[in-house]
Order: C-alpha cells, then sequence, then structure tokens
C-alpha cells in the first residue's frame, strides 16, 4: 500500500504527496487509520469517466461528503473489497 501518514503530511506538505503518486493512489493514515485517499487527476478521470465532469469550484471537503454515491456498488460489495484491502495490509 502507498501509504503517507497525516503528521508526515503536514510536515512536508504536498511534496510528500506528489512523491508517492507515481506509485498509485497515496492511502493518508490519520491516528492510525486510512483517512483518505488521494488520486493523479489522470486516475480521478478514469475512475468518474461515465459521469460527467463534475464543477467542484469553490467546493469543501464537507460539500464532497454530502454528495450522493455516484458507485453502481452494493454496500456489501464495497465492504468485501475494503476488507480484502485490510487483509493484504499485514502482508
Amino acid at each position: 500500500m502507498n501509504a503517507l501518514t497525516a503528521q508526515e503530511l503536514k510536515r512536508r506538505g504536498v511534496a510528500a504527496v506528489e512523491e508517492l503518486l507515481g506509485n498509485g493512489p497515496v492511502h493518508v493514515i490519520k491516528r492510525n487509520r486510512p483517512a483518505f485517499v488521494v488520486l493523479s487527476e489522470e486516475e480521478y478521470a478514469r475512475l468518474s469517466s461515465g459521469y460527467g465532469e463534475p464543477n467542484l469550484e469553490g467546493w469543501t471537503v464537507s460539500d464532497l461528503f454530502r454528495q450522493p454515491a455516484w458507485g453502481t456498488k452494493t454496500k456489501t460489495e464495497l465492504d468485501a473489497r475494503l476488507q480484502e484491502e485490510r487483509d493484504a495490509w499485514g502482508d
């Protein structure tokens, strides 16, 4: 997993994320738990294709969390995928 602690992000800033983005999405760990994921613009565009281009100008993170989900996966499918990823962390 391509991970960065929130403390390291705070200390080093965007440079820390840029270094890791070359290896895929960056998982930011806060209080020893995954908190969020940073994607490259290309990866974001790939994942969001087919959903139209969102206009995020002036939006905050809180605004994004209040939006309805776009995906087609069920809660059970998402939970299973998350569990697979968590199980892989021990490897």
